[in-house]
């Protein structure tokens, strides 16, 4: 029986006091890894603030640099400022496009405008792009796997002209897809989806269209490979499982999915330590824990300490593999 002490003047204040909120209780965190930034945050991050050192401040980001307010705070504190669209971007003032990518349009729009703009498109997102372009080229119809409304769905289809490409969300769209009759047909998929969704999509779709045409090796980066991989390996035995990462970033929201269908129901997205709901910790005994690829380390750190302030705490971090990618700083920035 778990005996629980509570020194509160009153129960409301439950999550907003760490030191009246004391339970003697043992939890095992099973940290997964790889978690957190992967090498294209990185390189965006870091195309951001060597911008702010070459131009100085301040340096516009049209969108999210990447989906993770943390982040997007701190890069606002070193003097970048965060714009929905380029006309907001005064004339003289650099400007870096995101690391989801954007339609060609924007590029071609700040050439016309003369602005000096950077790219912060992650290499793998930019893969995509070129096998788009290159499907075009030989005349197919490109089907694209990926959620309506995502920046990098909206960026990959702004790649071609308007019908190139049709997008499929889930396997119940395969069977109304409608597509030229006159065309080879090949697919691309958006980077972070979810493996095991994806699998079933793309077998419906060959099931579908024989003769379709995929990619030499799978669109969906290693990042998101990775951690839906470490997800998978420590979900099992988990009572419950924090996924640290911001409610629109599609990897992060995956990741809760994987845990819930490989033996963790009992899944939660938060963005940090503030959102964890303490009373639903007080009675599991493990608890996995993990990162989106846009969430730094330092969340991670905040929630394992915030547990270790409120319970008994083990630590034992699960490592599937290693992860050593680096992608160069565009020639703009290159030292």
């Amino acid at each position: 029986m778990i005996g629980i002490i509570f020194f509160v003047p009153s129960i409301s204040n439950l999550n907003e006091d760490k030191s009246c909120f004391m339970i003697e209780h043992n939890l095992t965190v099973r940290l997964a890894s790889p978690r957190g930034f992967c090498a294209g945050v990185d390189r965006a991050i870091q195309i951001v603030e060597e911008c702010l050192k070459k131009y100085g401040s301040p340096v516009y980001v049209r969108h999210e640099i990447v989906h993770n307010r943390f982040v997007v705070e701190s890069l606002e504190a070193k003097g970048a400022i965060f714009v929905d669209e380029l006309e907001e971007v005064p004339a003289g003032v650099p400007v870096i496009f995101s690391a989801h990518g954007v339609p060609k349009a924007i590029p071609k729009e700040a050439e016309r405008r003369n602005l000096v703009y950077l790219d912060a498109t992650c290499p793998l997102v930019s893969k995509v792009h070129i096998a788009a372009e290159r499907h075009y080229r030989n005349d197919r119809h490109i089907i694209l796997i990926g959620h309506a409304g995502h920046p990098e769905v909206i960026g990959t289809m702004g790649q071609l002209p308007s019908g190139s490409i049709s997008l499929v969300e889930t396997i119940n769209d395969v069977p109304k897809l409608c597509v030229p009759k006159d065309k080879s047909l090949a697919y691309i998929t958006q980077t972070t989806l979810s493996l095991d969704d994806t699998k079933a999509v793309i077998e419906a779709l060959e099931g579908r269209f024989p003769n379709l045409i995929g990619p030499a090796k799978q669109d969906i980066c290693y990042a998101t490979t990775n951690r839906q991989q470490a997800v998978k390996t420590i979900s099992i035995g988990c009572d419950a499982l924090i996924v640290i990462g911001a409610p629109n970033s599609s990897n992060s929201k995956r990741l809760v999915e994987v845990a819930a269908m490989n033996g963790c129901p009992d899944s939660r997205l938060i963005q940090r330590a503030s959102d964890i709901e303490w009373n639903w910790l007080a009675t599991k005994k493990v608890l996995g824990v993990t990162a989106g690829a846009s969430a730094p380390e330092v969340l991670v750190e905040e929630v394992l300490q915030a547990c270790k302030d409120r319970f008994n705490v083990t630590v034992e971090e699960v490592t599937i593999t290693r992860e050593d990618v680096i992608f160069k700083l565009p020639k703009e920035l290159a030292k």
